[in-house]
């Protein structure tokens, strides 16, 4: 046995598990999850595979701010058409998984597979799921497209299909609140991991001089108070038949020993307009979280740095209509002004969709990390504000 960070203590081996996340943060999702206590982490383009014991779902669902979801394999087999997808699915005893009693739903996702129709392949698996319970006990599960009780997905490749079964539920970048949101919002597992690749830790100054709704600042705020990122939520696993009610309560019970009361921490947000502003005063004071976190309405060329060192970051515009461009295109610079000489001694990252924009900055990033906000391919550009330093030749 193993003792995490979080004081639980996990065995070795167990359950294969497959965690999902946006592009480009496989990597920070597989540290975060190995000091979980996730065995044999292993970053794909798209996720994180590993081991586990059962029972560490429940801390992965609870503390993952990186993950979309956890998945739990159930089976994985070659296959060359959908018959033997049908034959695959029914080798899974799933009536050991939930009960008749619960509505399910099959998702199919694919890469390079020969199958023509992904929906014929999710109507084989719902079949095979369907006609293993009526052979086994002579009822069946019924099929809910909207509110599914559980969520079986299916993912393809050129040769196998491996099954697995949601235990999330809703996407774990839903907090079990609903946020209100700007015109280019950031999942809130997007902004955590960019948070992870800034480097921040709770106690170093962080401000975020274009918030919007302040995605950036309650995912830190959270951080900083130690609170988990699902303690406000309910998941799927809960509905499955293996649930261990006693086990997920000692998980929470642990969690909540954890967690800090509310209280002022160097995290700073401002935004040129009010409505974004009250949005993020909103938010925050829905979370709870209002005293932890500075806002303040400004112009971002008025801004000074609120401490003498700290992380900057921020997702500024980056508009896709006509004419905003044009816009923007005057914005940049400033904005590297601004860092030129109100910033020094910070690092600041700046999250954008648009390189050409990103060039108007014209400083030299220290880094730039490819990621993805949905499908839209993005950068995350670090700069280290250093006085006389970072000027593009």
């Amino acid at each position: 046995m193993k003792r995490t960070a979080h004081g639980v203590a996990r065995g070795a081996g167990g359950e294969h598990f497959f965690a999902p996340c946006p592009r480009g943060l496989s990597e920070v999702l597989a540290q975060e999850l190995a000091v979980l206590g996730a065995d044999d982490c292993e970053a794909a383009e798209a996720g994180v595979a590993f081991r586990a014991p059962l029972a560490f779902m429940y801390a992965a669902n609870l503390h993952s701010r990186i993950a979309s979801r956890i998945l739990w394999r159930l089976a994985q087999f070659p296959y060359r058409n959908e018959d033997d997808i049908y034959a695959g699915t029914k080798t899974v005893r799933w009536r050991e998984h939930f009960l008749p009693e619960r509505t399910f739903k099959v998702e199919t996702n694919a890469h390079r597979s020969p199958v023509r129709s992904l929906d014929f392949v999710t109507l084989r698996v719902k079949d095979g799921i369907v006609d293993t319970f009526r052979e086994a006990i002579g009822r069946r599960p019924s099929v809910s497209s909207r509110e599914p009780d559980v969520r079986v997905h299916a993912f393809l490749d050129s040769t196998t299909c491996t099954l697995y079964i949601d235990t999330s539920g809703e996407p774990l970048f839903k907090r079990g609140r609903r946020d209100r949101v700007g015109e280019a919002p950031l999942k809130k597992n997007l902004a955590a991991g960019i948070l992870r690749i800034a480097g921040w830790a709770p106690g170093t100054p962080l401000t975020d001089p274009m918030c919007g709704a302040g995605t950036f600042l309650s995912e830190a705020a959270e951080m900083a108070l130690a609170w988990a990122p699902g303690r406000g939520r309910t998941f799927g696993f809960e509905k499955l038949a293996r649930f261990d009610a006693r086990a997920w309560e000692r998980e929470r019970e642990a969690a909540r020993v954890l967690e800090k009361p509310v209280a002022p921490q160097p995290i700073f947000g401002s935004d040129l307009y009010g409505r974004s502003l009250g949005n993020a005063a909103m938010n925050l004071r829905e979370a709870q979280l209002e005293r932890a976190v500075t806002l303040k309405q400004a112009n971002l060329l008025e801004l000074s740095a609120p401490a003498a060192s700290g992380i900057l970051v921020t997702n500024p515009p980056y508009g896709v209509r006509l004419g905003e461009k044009e816009k923007l295109a005057q914005f940049y610079p400033q904005l590297g002004t601004l860092l030129k000489q109100k910033f020094a001694g910070w690092t600041a990252f700046v999250f954008s969709g648009d390189p050409e924009l990103a060039k108007l900055i014209r400083l030299k990033p220290s880094r730039k990390t490819v990621l993805y906000n949905g499908a839209l391919e993005c950068r995350l550009y670090e700069y280290r504000m250093v006085a006389g330093g970072n000027r593009r030749p």
